[in-house]
């Protein structure tokens, strides 16, 4: 995809972190910008910020675990422009905690953000684009679904997450092959970030009461928490500048989109095990205090 000006773009969590970003470059290349997201005062800010530099936006409230709301968020977007030419299922949320301390509330709000969600996009949207494209012989259209670098690693203390990140990259994997099987004039690329301040390890602010734990966090939970947050605020790379590189990416069609290509090596290692057949390796062979750190948490609580 290489032309953007006038085209509408489409945009799930975007009222903090990568989707404000890609919001922000959006409006700086003129496209329509259709935001959505749950966190209501934020997502205000953030249209009154692109409408005050001259872009249409349309902001709707949008809870991604929900099918009905996914579409009713691509109908609005069909009634105000007309087209989709740019998806970003970006809506994400965090957990922590040794894997079999996460509680079934956990794995439906995680998994129903994290997944289900980028689910709802690529089941609602890819068909709307598909359509477009039947109307509009010069059409391009481009889907990027936030991952993680936990999609491809497995990190101790995050199963939920990585368990939903996994599945968005097998997810995106499949959109892209399926795309290109029916000659789809539409791109897909995976966004797998590492740590980088975005504010989804503060993700509880926005936890619906219904999914909500009752009792007091395990020790495990405080722990990874803690450096959970710790990584997150203390990362070098900024929203904006993964943000730009995605949308290099979407010009370049490159699918694989990554904040710290330098983590790679771990991925190397992991698939390395698989082939070999050997036991999964130390997750922080490259980051050994890491690992230190958060077994000597664990053992002080």
């Amino acid at each position: 995809m290489e032309r953007f000006k006038g085209r509408v773009a489409v945009i799930t969590g975007a009222a903090s972190g990568f989707g404000r970003e890609f919001a922000r470059i959006g409006a700086q290349l003129e496209m329509k910008l259709v935001l959505a997201d749950v966190q209501q005062d934020a997502l205000e800010q953030t249209r009154a910020e692109l409408e005050g530099q001259g872009a249409q936006v349309l902001a709707m409230h949008c809870d991604v675990r929900h099918a009905d709301q996914v579409q009713a968020l691509a109908d609005a977007c069909m009634q105000r422009f007309g087209a989709v030419h740019l998806v970003f299922n970006n809506a994400g949320v965090g957990s922590a905690g040794l894997v079999w301390e996460n509680t079934q509330a956990d794995w439906e709000w995680v998994l129903g953000v994290n997944l289900w969600g980028v689910i709802h996009g690529v089941r609602i949207f890819t068909r709307l684009m598909l359509d477009c494209a039947t109307r509009d012989s010069s059409y391009e259209g481009h889907i990027v679904n936030t991952a993680s670098m936990a999609g491809l690693l497995n990190p101790p203390t995050m199963g939920v997450y990585n368990v939903s990140k996994h599945a968005v990259v097998s997810l995106s994997e499949s959109l892209y092959h399926d795309l290109k099987l029916v000659d789809a004039p539409i791109g897909a690329s995976v966004l797998c970030p590492y740590f980088v301040p975005t504010g989804i390890s503060q993700g509880e602010r926005n936890r619906p009461d219904e999914l909500k734990n009752a009792g007091v966090p395990t020790a495990s939970q405080r722990a990874s928490q803690a450096m959970l947050d710790k990584a997150v605020v203390s990362g070098k790379v900024s929203a904006a500048e993964v943000a730009q590189k995605t949308f290099d990416a979407i010009r370049n069609g490159q699918f694989y989109i990554y904040s710290h290509p330098k983590a790679l090596g771990e991925v190397q290692r992991r698939m390395e095990d698989i082939v070999a057949q050997r036991n999964p390796g130390d997750p922080y062979e490259a980051v050994p205090h890491v690992g230190a750190a958060l077994k000597q948490k664990l053992k002080a609580d």
